[in-house]
């Protein structure tokens, strides 16, 4: 079958005896994951046509104003994803708490993790957004309910992680441990259509991507280790890109190689480790930066190999091509 032909389903069941979570029911987890993105999608595209823009006047968890479309796209991919049969439980940026899900008819073994609209200040200027997903097989037992540590578990422990991408384009990019593959829309026939196949991160860039409006607040390793990233291994100027949306960021430096940074400042309290989510941000994208030859660190140590202790931790983040990656560890060994 041409690669451009092949859909999400497909490629799933065609890999079902290489990815041993690839189970009817795993199988069936994405199909309500594609239908969220599609209507996403569809209102995403309409939203200026309709009273889609601004703010809800709620603030959530994080302490940010919640926009008509975050709204939106949570409320869809929080009603599908229960209404799957397969999720027991699931953790939203926008929600303070954990979310149960119980099913009379059925027993599910997933837990869902997602940031329904990734760069949402950006919805109002028509910049690419997007959605962020993580998905555990639940470590409680089954015959009880699901519990907070099913969701605090390591990156490592990740079945399967990804994003959908809103552009110009609307494109699914996932992994399940089995490399990375990015599925196009195709709104012709309705369904998310194989183009990129086997996705890697090149190992070195020309691009550096970080808010230097913040430098203010950084301290003097930063601004060394970010200064480091204008350069690359040649000694040529690279080029500053920064949109500010991390699936628009992470996204151009997987296809182009290049650097994602977004470090901790002292700013206040809560900037002390960054403002990216472990568990919604930085742990797929690790995942998927891994996948492709890539890495993500927390400026210490790999993202993965965190230990989360609550389900809104913030982390720095510096994620991107395996040499940058591997030249900002040594800076910051050697700088202690």
């Amino acid at each position: 079958m041409s690669a451009q032909r092949v859909t999400v389903i497909e490629h799933l069941l065609s890999q079902q005896n290489a990815i041993p979570t690839a189970t009817g029911r795993f199988t069936h987890l994405f199909n309500e994951l594609i239908l969220s993105a599609k209507i996403i999608s569809r209102e995403v595209r309409k939203a200026g046509l309709v009273d889609a823009l601004g703010f809800t006047g709620e603030i959530n968890i994080q302490g940010e104003a919640v926009k008509k479309l975050d709204d939106f796209s949570n409320d869809i991919l929080l009603y599908r994803m229960s209404k799957s049969g397969v999720v027991c439980g699931m953790a939203s940026e926008e929600n303070d708490d954990i979310v149960l899900v119980n099913n009379e008819n059925s027993t599910g073994d997933y837990i869902f993790i997602f940031d329904p609209l990734d760069g949402s200040s950006n919805i109002d200027i028509n910049v690419n957004i997007g959605t962020i997903f993580s998905v555990y097989k639940r470590k409680s037992a089954a015959s009880g309910d699901v519990c907070k540590e099913d969701f605090l578990q390591k990156g490592t422990e990740q079945l399967a992680a990804g994003y959908v991408l809103y552009g110009s384009s609307t494109m699914l990019v996932f992994t399940t441990g089995q490399g990375v593959y990015g599925f196009t829309f195709d709104p012709g026939v309705g369904e998310f259509l194989l183009s990129h196949a086997q996705m890697q991160n090149p190992q070195s860039g020309n691009i550096y991507s970080v808010n230097e409006g913040n430098r203010s607040y950084w301290d003097a390793q930063i601004c060394n280790v970010v200064d480091a990233m204008k350069i690359d291994k040649n000694g040529t100027p690279r080029s500053l890109r920064y949109i500010g949306s991390l699936v628009a960021d992470f996204h151009r430096n997987f296809i182009y190689g290049g650097i994602f940074i977004y470090p901790p400042d002292n700013r206040d309290e809560k900037s002390k480790n960054g403002k990216l989510r472990l568990l919604y941000e930085a742990n797929p994208m690790a995942f998927l930066a891994e996948q492709g030859g890539g890495g993500a660190i927390d400026g210490k140590q790999r993202i993965l190999d965190i230990q989360p202790t609550s389900i809104h931790q913030r982390v720095p983040l510096y994620t991107g091509s395996q040499d940058d990656i591997t030249k900002i560890l040594e800076m910051m060994s050697s700088a202690g």
